[in-house]
């Protein structure tokens, strides 16, 4: 089971879903993934942590009453100064949506967006080193950034989290940089200007690993969630992009039908 005691610098660390539902959403990821949620932390506007095997592996919270946004899963670099990421943000092209701040001693997190308008968290650990758990079935598996400014959200990322960064492909068809950390990919950046609907912004997407993607989809289905992009195979594995019950994105990554599982 691959494990990580800390993150490196830049590269994503954390997850979290904001929804309208905190017990359904418990509920329901706790069913389709096995894991448990600790009791929301009144202290902390009633934020809880997933866990599975006891490890925590991604984090939720309630939609502030009357505030016009979706439920929506979260992705967080890492960053080892949280306050002078913020200004790398502003000085590089980006906006700030909640300045840095101490969450008690767990670490310090900011939210910001991009200069395509992709919101990205950040967390500086601190007794909160993020999720142990990755890439094994139930696990926070991939992070990828669709965006309309591919250049610009590249040159960003490198600028302002530290990336050190490879072109995996360079085509009209297909335009994709990851980040690296030695031979460890960490994070995805697609060129999306050609394929993503008007009125949908440039975002981050998590995907979960999953041991059978067709059997999660259906799982999906009964507990109450959607099916947006049914399971197809690609050469990174059978993906499908779905919604938990209340409209929160996420996608799934297996092995291939014809590709034994690992």
């Amino acid at each position: 089971m691959p494990t990580r005691e800390t993150a490196p610098t830049g590269a994503p660390c954390w997850v979290d879903v904001m929804t309208s539902d905190v017990e359904g959403a418990r509920a329901f990821y706790g069913q389709l993934f096995g894991w448990e949620s600790e009791e929301p932390n009144e202290e902390l506007a009633g934020y809880f942590n997933f866990t599975k095997d006891g490890v925590r592996v991604a984090g939720g919270f309630r939609t502030m009453p009357g505030a016009a946004m979706p439920d929506v899963w979260s992705v967080y670099l890492a960053t080892d100064d949280a306050r002078s990421t913020v200004e790398a943000v502003k000085a590089n092209g980006g906006q700030v949506m909640s300045d840095a701040m101490d969450v008690q001693d767990l670490g310090t997190m900011a939210v910001v967006t991009d200069p395509g308008g992709a919101a990205i968290g950040m967390w500086q650990p601190g007794r909160h080193q993020g999720f142990g758990l990755i890439r094994d079935a139930g696990m926070p598996a991939w992070f990828e950034l669709l965006t309309r400014d591919y250049e610009g959200a590249v040159a960003f990322y490198e600028s302002t989290f530290g990336w050190k960064t490879q072109t995996m492909s360079d085509t009209s068809d297909f335009r994709y940089t990851v980040a690296v950390d030695g031979e460890e990919q960490l994070a995805g950046v697609m060129d999306a200007s050609s394929f993503l609907p008007e009125g949908i912004p440039n975002h981050w997407s998590v995907y979960f690993a999953v041991a059978d993607t067709d059997a999660a989809v259906a799982r999906i289905t009964e507990l109450g969630g959607s099916v947006i992009d049914t399971a197809e195979d690609t050469p990174y594995g059978r993906i499908a992009t779905a919604a938990d019950p209340t409209g929160a994105r996420f996608k799934l990554v297996g092995p291939n039908e014809a590709m034994p599982a690992t």
